[in-house]
């Protein structure tokens, strides 16, 4: 597998044992591409007690993010996203359909070092410009990072040789969501998500809590 500039073996070691530790057994990994630096990726299958596909980076925490410093946030994140149990990963790889979800959790793995930037709660990286969706079949055409609702909170940090990295997940987010975060801020866009029960489990199909039809209030 495909392993970033300056990672090591203990240091991806330690990765997958806290993935294991606190998620689940890791199936298999998704290698990462060596020509564009992406991170490998995680993948624990679903299980009685975690009815979900989870998918975790594995290697992007290798490189500190340019972080400013008036800003609160780690310098090394990993990236996750936790697909519905009826999810169709097929064992085509090439399969854009099921492995989308990868293919993004791959292309934010190198964001920071290509944009020269930083990831963390609360930022939001759209599908280009102007945005486009995801996947086939979704209109769902950004993400925003926040934690996951749906791992113990002790997965939420590592200490790796006294660094800090910090676990994120990528929730996938319509234009319009896009553009209410950049308006009211990321409280305003997580109170809509969380007053309709919306976490971080991958649904192409939810409900646009930006869209004034689901708001008659607004």
């Amino acid at each position: 597998a495909f392993r970033v500039a300056l990672v090591n073996d203990a240091w991806l070691q330690q990765i997958r044992s806290h993935v294991e530790r606190h998620i689940g057994r890791i199936e298999r990994v998704l290698p990462g591409d060596p020509a564009r630096e992406t991170a490998d990726v995680l993948y624990v299958k679903p299980i009685n007690s975690r009815p979900y596909h989870t998918l975790v980076t594995a290697g992007m925490s290798s490189v500190a993010m340019q972080v400013p410093p008036d800003a609160s946030a780690p310098r090394r994140i990993e990236l996750m996203m936790t697909l519905p149990e009826a999810w169709k990963l097929s064992s085509d790889s090439n399969d854009e359909r099921a492995h989308w979800p990868a293919r993004l959790l791959q292309s934010l793995s190198r964001w920071p070092r290509e944009h020269q930037g930083w990831l963390g709660w609360g930022r939001t990286v759209p599908n280009g410009d102007p945005p486009q969706p995801l996947a086939p079949r979704t209109a769902l055409c950004g993400v925003i990072v926040a934690p996951s609702l749906l791992v113990p909170v002790a997965f939420y940090e590592l200490d790796i040789d006294g660094e800090r990295v910090a676990f994120y997940s990528a929730i996938p987010l319509y234009l319009e969501e896009l553009e209410l975060q950049a308006r009211g801020g990321m409280a305003t866009l997580l109170e809509r998500l969380l007053h309709h029960d919306i976490n971080d489990v991958v649904d192409i199909k939810r409900r646009n809590v930006a869209k004034k039809k689901w708001f008659g209030f607004f």
